[in-house]
């Protein structure tokens, strides 16, 4: 079971704040790196913020995503992932569906996509530049590219998208479970009809891939779905909202915009920096189970207890980046946690990167005097979500 008992704090500490660290968490976790917290579903966990620390969680196999499945276990998230989710698998399973997958996204296959996101960029400013000012860069550009690069690359209808962008969302809420559940159906149902489309007519998009795959190597029916909602929603909400949370953090400190506007050979840094320094999850990520007794940061993690991990506090860790709190294009070395570590590193972080890269190149070469068109303090954010972001930005150029 997992441990509980009175002196358990209740997790998160405190509302989250545009892009801001809970001050709460910083404090207490500075002095107690493995803190023993009541989540908000589920019961009582474990609460990691050391960087040394998750990056055990995540890569050592005694902390176990399998176990997690279930809703009975703590949680930070409204409703947890089904069994059919290559999140919620453990090697060999997650091995096994991870496989099928990541041909999609080596680092050739993303090199030849590059052109493509670049076509696809230029369009949707063409648009805006044509429309005039103001505009909303998230409407015109942050949500546009990756929902409509990860739907050609599964073969998803973009006609479709207004639905799927709506269940993707509500799949991420972090306080209605039933929400959550209806989402999920819906998502389940959609990329089922999708499937079975192409067993009667075959395609070579990576939907077709992955059904044509299951003739030596079935995984079957809801394998199939799970694979299949997991990309879509990782494809669609995580990069769309650190898009709009990089220009967002790059415009309201203008000195470095015009750093790389004025250098685009920072922009590969920049990109691993933002990464670093901006915490795109509002709260500690999916939970993990130790299937055995750990001794971590000093606390013994009991066998069946529930583990949390704060990246955003571990890419923030003064033991492993001078001056943490700081955006530096000039780090030689920035091995942030945001993507993951261990065999659920993230499978698009190579897209995610790409994407990223193409937009702020083309950003600041075609529009580099960009500027929020409002004050900052009028912004409004996505709340209640797993994955942080604005919610508008209006810029001018």
């Amino acid at each position: 079971m997992t441990a509980t008992g009175a002196d358990a704090r209740a997790y998160p500490f405190g509302p989250v704040h545009r892009l801001d660290l809970d001050p709460a968490l910083a404090a207490i976790c500075g002095e107690q790196p493995v803190l023993r917290v009541r989540l908000p579903f589920g019961g009582d966990g474990w609460l990691v913020t050391r960087y040394a620390d998750v990056r055990t969680v995540l890569a050592d196999p005694r902390f176990s995503r399998a176990a997690a499945v279930g809703d009975h276990v703590p949680r930070t998230v409204a409703a947890g992932l089904p069994a059919t989710s290559m999140l919620s698998m453990d090697p060999p399973d997650h091995t096994r569906l991870r496989r099928r997958v990541a041909n999609a996204f080596t680092t050739r296959r993303i090199r030849e996509l590059r052109p493509r996101v670049e076509e696809i960029v230029h369009g949707l400013l063409d648009t805006m530049v044509a429309t005039g000012a103001p505009a909303d860069l998230t409407e015109a550009l942050t949500w546009p590219l990756p929902i409509t690069v990860i739907c050609e690359m599964l073969g998803v209808p973009i006609a479709d998208r207004d639905g799927f962008t709506e269940w993707v969302d509500g799949l991420l809420t972090l306080s209605d479970p039933a929400e959550s559940a209806r989402a999920r159906e819906r998502l389940d149902r959609y990329l089922a009809g999708l499937i079975d489309l192409r067993r009667t007519a075959p395609t070579g998009d990576l939907l077709g891939e992955l059904v044509a795959g299951e003739r030596e190597d079935p995984l079957g029916e809801e394998a199939l779905v799970g694979l299949g909602v997991s990309l879509l929603s990782a494809g669609q909400e995580a990069t769309a909202n650190q898009i709009g949370n990089f220009v967002y953090t790059l415009l309201t400190r203008p000195g470095l915009w015009r750093q790389l506007a004025a250098d685009p050979a920072l922009i590969p840094h920049a990109v691993e920096e933002l990464s670093r320094f901006i915490p795109i999850s509002a709260t500690a990520g999916f939970t993990r189970i130790a299937t055995e007794d750990v001794e971590l940061g000093g606390q013994t993690i009991r066998a069946g207890d529930a583990v949390v991990a704060e990246l955003g506090m571990a890419n923030r860790d003064p033991e492993v980046f001078d001056r943490p709190g700081e955006i530096d294009f000039h780090r030689e070395r920035v091995p942030h946690l945001t993507f993951g570590h261990g065999v659920h590193h993230c499978l698009g972080a190579q897209l995610a990167r790409m994407e990223l890269s193409v937009v702020l190149e083309i950003l600041t070469g075609r529009l580099p005097a960009l500027r929020l068109a409002v004050d900052e303090d009028q912004l409004a954010w996505r709340t209640e979500r797993l994955v942080r972001g604005v919610a508008a930005l209006p810029v001018r150029w």
